[in-house]
């Protein structure tokens, strides 16, 4: 086989692209361990899903669900959220903003502030 002036160049571009190529595997964060309990039984689960919906929460954190007939989310001490086929309505924090909304108008309230009304038509 014949030495040609191009070899070291074919042979750097090959390894560009294999390291290009690569990368993103390699970067990929691992799957995490499966979860157990200091008792050695395995955690429960943080969510569900199936063909009615899907729910999760992270212990102490924020949680939520989805469905059919909607969804609904929150934070503990922080934003909540619900929402579906007759409107939505939520708040920024307990004993803040909150408003909602729907096919009859919306309405919100901003403590220290006032509340106002707006109705469809």
């Amino acid at each position: 086989m014949r030495y040609s002036k191009l070899t070291p160049t074919l042979f750097a571009s090959v390894a560009a692209a294999a390291t290009l190529t690569f990368a993103p595997v390699a970067m990929a964060d691992p799957v995490p361990p499966p979860c157990f309990n200091p008792d050695g039984t395995p955690c429960a689960g943080y969510g569900t899903a199936g063909p009615g919906g899907a729910s999760g929460v992270i212990p102490g954190g924020p949680g939520g669900a989805a469905g059919p007939g909607g969804a609904t989310g929150s934070i503990p001490g922080g934003p909540a959220g619900t929402a579906g086929p007759g409107g939505a309505a939520g708040s920024l924090a307990p004993g803040g903003p909150s408003g909602s909304a729907g096919p009859g108008g919306a309405s919100g309230c901003i403590p220290g502030v006032g509340c106002a009304t707006i109705p469809v038509g």
